[in-house]
């Protein structure tokens, strides 16, 4: 490097023009260094959009710029970025990255889209202040030089034909090189059903179909995880997508953990340096636990489970004999489609205060098929003599057609709510009363629905449940009143 074959002996016996002419040099070796490291680029350009505050390293940091660079590179064409917020995401990757392409492909085209369009001009008006401080265009100033009439907040072009639009989530109409999405729900309205899906429509039918080109788009998403049902949900379970996920604490068991983060000891902080203990556990005071596992864990139910507690179940090997009562609990689903809920169907068991689950279908059903399903069922368990079946959706038609040729079909009301009625539950699972087949393939499945619920993708298995275990509850009420009622008379 020329900066390191010049001693200060040198400098003080050079004329100015000279001087000159090593300045330029030296700036001309800086651009070409800065433009081929995305991770130096950042720390090189933080003055500009940060003077008040010193740049706090991190190896969280890092991992973004790697994956980013692999994006400029083509080596990946469609990336989830996962991480909590205050640790940067906005800046390196709708601040910094989309100026550093530019260094090397001042034509590049680039959309970017938030559910705040607030929040995505904020990030263009700090990039476009890169792009005109005398820094950058003393670097890059020969290839990337902003045109005068197409220079505003949400969008501006260069004279290279490279431009940026940046927009809410309403962006149509325009077509890029580089489709980002920074934040797509608003948490205020994660908890709608309507708002969520609204999000995922959007992507699919507008945003994610405004590539240039087919064959060389490259899709962003960078968001924190606030429902098992968010884009980041949608996309990961659509697959081909490369995932960073990088939780606030470390766990080792986390669902979508890292495999080169550094970090070894459970609860290891992400970015000690700006976020440390203190700090962290002040901000999960609002946030309470479902909070905290989506947006610093990302993942979007706690560890151990929410309203009931993975800890709680307990595991059988072999079916007690001589069972006190055997049931079959339905829950229908309200549309024929492969999108609609599940059709699940538990069978179940009750010695003294233990209840046991026997069988489990859980699948996604028209109304032939859930007819049959049944049947099947009740001909494999014909001890089950009651078949509680949900009396909303499917579920009314399928007692009707099914009446006169299956005994012991049962119309439920649900009274409550959903969580109301897992509530009422919950105690007997905590007590250790509810038992679950060990080794059966479904366990797993079952047990994550539970642990994520009520913000979990799908609850049917948890209604098919608590509909078996209240009846289990009322029908040991009636008895002890029954049998209360006959000691009086006797």
């Amino acid at each position: 490097m020329i900066a390191e074959l010049i001693t200060p002996d040198d400098v003080r016996l050079m004329r100015p023009e000279e001087l000159a002419e090593i300045e330029t040099l030296l700036i001309a070796e800086e651009s070409e260094q800065l433009a081929g490291d995305f991770r130096a680029y950042i720390e090189a350009a933080w003055p500009i959009v940060e003077p008040e505050t010193d740049f706090v390293p991190g190896w969280h940091i890092d991992a973004i710029a790697d994956h980013l660079t692999a994006v400029t590179r083509g080596e990946i064409r469609k990336l989830l970025i996962n991480v909590p917020p205050g640790h940067m995401k906005s800046l390196e990757t709708c601040v910094f990255w989309p100026t550093w392409e530019w260094t090397r492909t001042p034509e590049l085209r680039s959309l970017f889209a938030s559910y705040g369009e607030e929040f995505a001009t904020r990030d263009s008006v700090k990039s476009r202040r890169i792009v005109q401080s005398d820094w950058y265009q003393d670097r890059w100033g020969d290839r990337v030089h902003l045109a005068s009439d197409q220079n505003l907040k949400k969008r501006y072009e260069n004279t290279a034909t490279g431009y940026r639009i940046s927009g809410g989530l309403t962006l149509t109409g325009e077509r890029g090189d580089r489709l980002v999405v920074d934040d797509p729900h608003d948490i205020r309205e994660i908890h709608s059903e309507a708002a969520r899906k609204a999000v995922l429509e959007w992507w699919d039918q507008v945003m994610s179909q405004r590539g240039r080109d087919p064959k060389t788009v490259a899709k962003v998403i960078i968001m924190q995880r606030l429902h098992e049902e968010d884009l980041s949900g949608h996309v990961l379970q659509e697959g081909g997508w490369t995932h960073l996920c990088l939780p606030a604490e470390y766990e080792r068991a986390h669902p979508f953990v890292y495999v080169h983060d550094p970090r070894k000891e459970e609860g290891e902080l992400l970015w000690p340096q700006r976020f440390g203990a203190v700090e962290i556990a002040q901000l999960k005071i609002p946030l309470g636990s479902y909070g905290v596992a989506g947006q610093f864990q990302q993942r979007p139910s706690p560890a151990g489970g929410g309203m009931v507690k993975r800890a709680w179940w307990k595991f059988y090997t072999e079916v007690p004999a001589d069972l006190d009562q055997v049931i079959q609990s339905w829950d229908c689903a309200f549309k024929d489609t492969d999108g609609s809920d599940y059709v699940v169907g538990t069978v179940w068991g009750k010695k003294g205060a233990n209840r046991y689950l026997l069988d489990l279908v859980r699948d996604r059903m028209d109304f032939p098929t859930t007819c049959r399903a049944i049947e099947t069922m009740s001909s494999k368990w014909p001890a089950a003599a009651a078949k509680l079946v949900e009396d909303k959706a499917n579920g009314t038609a399928v007692i009707a057609t099914l009446k006169n040729r299956i005994p012991g079909l049962i119309p439920v009301e649900p009274q409550g709510g959903k969580e109301a009625r897992l509530a009422a539950v919950s105690p007997t699972i905590e007590a250790g009363n509810v038992w679950l087949p060990a080794g059966a393939a479904f366990v797993e499945d079952f047990l994550g629905e539970f642990t994520a619920f009520p913000k979990g993708a799908h609850d049917d298995q948890v209604d098919s449940t608590t509909q078996a275990l209240l009846r289990f509850h009322t029908d040991g009420i009636f008895e002890y009143y029954s049998r209360k009622a006959k000691g009086a008379a006797a």
